[in-house]
């Protein structure tokens, strides 16, 4: 019992690992590695929590570590890697190439961190949110902003391409998800009450339908999907007010 406690915080750990090394690859301008490193801390971070219940282990250490490294890969990491965009977008350089006092605008990406700290003691301290979130969780909009370099390496042909590359399109985005972090906005969890539909539609829909999309359009697919994401947990909620 005394190995199994540790257990989750080890992955957590590991987590917090993938997020300075995406900082890390982010300094070095390479966005993508930088933003799978922020994919694998995802991994760590659903099956900390996953195992902490199967083991029965959950305690306030474990959800104070997991905070901690969530500010860190889903926070910090992302912000680098939005700073380096706005750079290349106004300058076709990167951080280590240019004086950073003469793009001030890069430092919008700060909002990324900031408001994912105060999304995340709102939820320490929230007895409201054991079974859904109230605004976007910190994964999630890290996947938004992570997609973004990635689409850009994978697929140089997409449609998006040069609107999700412009500054206009950073800016905007960074200031629209840093308000959803911290708005009233009710979200479904993926913290599965059993195995049945019945309980579990909307997470069951939106795997199977990102999964789709994902197989379908790959990187190009992740924005949507958080789009799905946000409108799924809107009509479940009208859904629930209705009945």
């Amino acid at each position: 019992m005394r190995i199994q406690k540790h257990i989750p915080n080890i992955f957590t750990i590991s987590n917090l690992t993938c997020g300075l090394l995406s900082i890390l690859f982010a300094f070095q301008s390479d966005l993508t590695t930088a933003s799978f490193f922020i994919l694998s801390g995802l991994f760590f971070d659903f099956f900390d929590g996953l195992l902490a219940r199967l083991l029965k282990v959950s305690g306030e250490l474990g959800k104070q570590l997991d905070s901690l490294a969530d500010l860190i890969t889903f926070g910090v990491a992302p912000s680098i890697i939005v700073l380096q965009l706005i750079i290349n977008a106004q300058s076709n350089l990167f951080f280590n190439q240019i004086n950073l006092m003469e793009y001030p605008l890069c430092f919008v990406s700060f909002l990324i961190p900031i408001f994912s700290a105060l999304r995340l003691a709102k939820f320490n301290i929230d007895k409201n949110q054991s079974s859904n979130f109230i605004g976007l969780a910190t994964p999630a909009n890290a996947l938004f902003f992570i997609s973004i370099p990635l689409i850009i390496e994978f697929h140089p042909n997409s449609t998006f391409l040069e609107v999700i590359k412009s500054l206009e399109f950073l800016i905007l985005a960074t200031i629209l998800f840093s308000f959803l972090l911290v708005s009233k906005i009710n979200l479904f969890s993926f913290k599965l009450k059993n195995t049945s539909w019945k309980d579990n539609k909307s997470q069951y829909s939106f795997i199977a339908i990102s999964i789709i999309l994902l197989l379908a359009f790959r990187f190009v697919a992740m924005p949507f999907i958080l789009l799905l994401y946000i409108v799924i947990s809107l009509l479940n909620k009208t859904n629930e007010i209705q009945s």
